[in-house]
């Protein structure tokens, strides 16, 4: 059945059968309203409902490579297109009976198939007349643009403050709120009914012809930061502002580039500058400053830009590959310089595919996005595998404060976390992302931390040949009891050979202790008596660091204790104001390896009694780290 009245320019094409689906589908939100609100009233006290209300939840779900399961049970993948329909927790403005979300009744704008739920718009509005919900055409002298991703494509349901909607209109999260009294925004709720999710005062709901293609994502010819603003138009006729960004030159680069190898700081010094590193746009910082430890000066991570792609991939694992290869990575190697608007195509993939909420435009950390980009799309394997049975990409460091720690290293740290915790690695891993002992954004545990130039892995590995703290043999015991207690420091000092084992343990204060036997690789028993036991070291090659929300990064540009260090920061300067951009800097940090020594870092410490006497970046690295990236030159030949 036809609504009594629509727009014909917007519903045809569209099949009877669809239209007759908006009026069911209004009618079972209203009654999953009603329902959902008696259940919420008579579920037990303390027990948490399956519509997503207040209270304990019981069973979660896992992530699905191709997609995820919300809420409400429904897997959200759409087939065919790899978009996800956002389905979560209900919101302050209907708390009670909202939380089973339905995914959105069309994919597509009828009158532009182009636009869809995910893509990146341009939205008209003239604010005198938002909250009526009237039709506006573009151009109009009080109207203002708005930018924001498409989420739910519908028939409204009755009962909202803007009257009775029978055409197709589409509900919009945007990037930022208007803040402009005369709009009607919500969290995604309309009529009472929450039809998507997103933050407070970002959604609106706008008719299909307000909505037009992000003109920020079309392909523009190269321009220089200092151009005159002008307007070019496109292939399609589209006007397009060349400012937008600073428009320096970004071209897409095919094939593969090697991470840059620069040995030199004058070298270093060439490449540095402003417009230089990945630009940042609205809140990505955390990934900015994640990617470019990543790939710009190691190719640890480059088994993820070249992995065929599987059955059980995303389908559009190709496409996500591509962007960050030919789109980020390569320019950045290549041309020292990455624009958001690139950046942009990925987060809008990760926050399509991914269960990851809030991608485009929320504050994250970087966690969220390895775990968006690495686990759940590309489905890369875990870089540690734990004596425990658990893979997992990165370390988080789990220890109590040692009081008598006045500059910890995250050597020691390390160390002290796996003793705790009572695992070991199964292998030496390619990369180890190490996660801070922080909590939040503000507390943490130690004011300084010194990031360990080399980590000695050797007694966490588990089945490796470690060496006798006494003797220096072979050892065949491992004593827990014994740390912290010996002449020697760490881990190290819990490994006693057979013959030692005895003597250690004679004194009074260790008879108690319970050494437990190690197992020594067969393939190396016949060596022992003839090499030293090898250690295995890793090397610190970038340190993400975080102060105040805003995630900076310190990266080394190329392997070995005296290469160059540079500090990146994606949005360190910015041109205009809210329809400005941000200018991304890299600069050398000379003084840094020497920072990172025993004597160095003493020196620092020592000399600046509060965190304001600190040289600006050797405040940001000893005060701020949040991850450490550790690599393997060894292990990544082999993998």
């Amino acid at each position: 059945m036809l609504p009594e009245a629509y727009d014909k320019d917007l519903l045809d094409g569209i099949p009877t059968t669809v239209l007759d689906y908006f009026e069911d589908f209004r009618d079972d939100l209203e009654r999953r309203f009603t329902s959902d609100e008696e259940e919420e009233i008579n579920a037990p006290e303390g027990y948490g409902t399956s519509n997503g209300g207040h209270g304990a939840s019981f069973g979660g779900t896992a992530a699905s490579p191709l997609g995820r399961v919300g809420d409400n049970g429904f897997d959200n993948t759409i087939p065919g297109s790899g978009l996800l329909g956002r389905i979560g927790s209900i919101s302050p403005e209907s708390d009670v009976g909202c939380g089973s979300l339905a995914p959105s009744p069309l994919q597509e704008l009828p009158n532009d198939p182009s636009l869809g739920v995910g893509s990146m718009v341009e939205v008209t509005l003239d604010p005198l007349d938002a909250a009526a919900g009237s039709m506006h055409t573009n151009g109009g002298p009080g109207e203002q643009l708005y930018h924001g991703v498409i989420r739910w494509i519908g028939v409204l349901p009755t009962g909202g403050g803007g009257g009775s909607h029978r055409n197709v209109m589409v509900g919009v999260e945007l990037e930022e709120d208007p803040n402009h009294p005369t709009l009607e925004l919500s969290n995604g709720t309309y009529a009472g009914i929450r039809l998507f999710k997103c933050p407070a005062n970002r959604a609106i709901f706008v008719h299909a012809g307000q909505c037009s293609h992000d003109r920020r994502f079309q392909e523009m010819p190269p321009m220089s930061p200092s151009t005159s603003r002008t307007t070019q138009v496109s292939s399609s006729g589209s006007k397009t502002d060349t400012t937008m960004f600073g428009k320096v030159d970004c071209p897409v680069v095919k094939g593969s580039v090697p991470p840059l190898k620069i040995l030199k700081l004058e070298e270093l010094k060439e490449i540095c500058g402003m417009f230089k590193g990945i630009q940042g746009h609205h809140n990505s910082c955390y990934l900015d400053a994640t990617l470019f430890a990543m790939f710009t000066f190691t190719s640890v991570f480059d088994s993820l830009l070249f992995r065929p792609k599987e059955p059980e991939d995303n389908p559009q694992y190709e496409e996500v590959q591509r962007v960050l290869l030919e789109e980020i990575v390569n320019p950045l190697r290549k041309n020292h310089f990455v624009r958001a608007d690139r950046v942009l195509k990925l987060r809008q993939l990760l926050d399509q595919l991914s269960s990851v909420t809030g991608l485009m435009s929320e504050e994250k950390d970087p966690e969220e996005f390895l775990n968006s980009l690495l686990a759940q799309i590309l489905r890369a394997d875990p870089f540690l595998k734990l004596s425990s049975g658990l893979d997992t990409f990165y370390y988080q460091l789990f220890v109590e404060k040692d009081e008598r720690l006045n500059l910890p290293s995250v050597q020691q740290l390390f160390e002290q976390s796996f003793l705790a915790s009572n695992i070991k690695l199964k292998e030496v891993p390619s990369c180890l992302i190490i996660q801070m002992p922080r909590f939040g954004k503000n507390f943490k545990m130690y004011p300084r931390i010194l990031p360990s130039q080399v980590l000695d892995v050797t007694d966490i590995i588990e089945d490796s040949p470690r060496q006798c703290c006494v003797c220096g043999k072979v050892a065949d015991y491992e004593c827990r009891d014994c740390f912290g207690k010996m002449r020697n420091e760490g881990l190290e000092e819990t490994a006693i050979c057979k013959n030692c084992i005895d003597s250690v343990h004679q004194h009074n204060k260790r008879v108690n202790h319970k050494p437990v036997p190690l197992t020594v690789p067969q393939d190396f028993i016949p060596m022992a008596p003839h090499c030293e036991v090898p250690r295995l070291y890793m090397e610190l090659f970038a340190v993400v660091c975080i102060e105040t929300s805003h995630y900076v990064a310190f990266v080394k540009a190329a392997s070995g204790q005296d290469a160059p260090w540079c500090f990146f920061d994606s949005m360190a300067d910015r041109n205009g104001e809210q329809n400005g951009y941000n200018i991304p800097k890299m600069v050398p940090v000379p003084d840094l390896p020497h920072w990172l020594t025993d004597e160095g870092s003493r020196a620092l410490h020592e000399e600046a009694v509060n965190d304001k006497m600190l040289p600006e970046h050797a405040k940001r690295l000893l005060c701020d780290a949040y991850m450490c990236m550790y690599q393997s030159t060894d292990v990544m030949m082999y993998r």
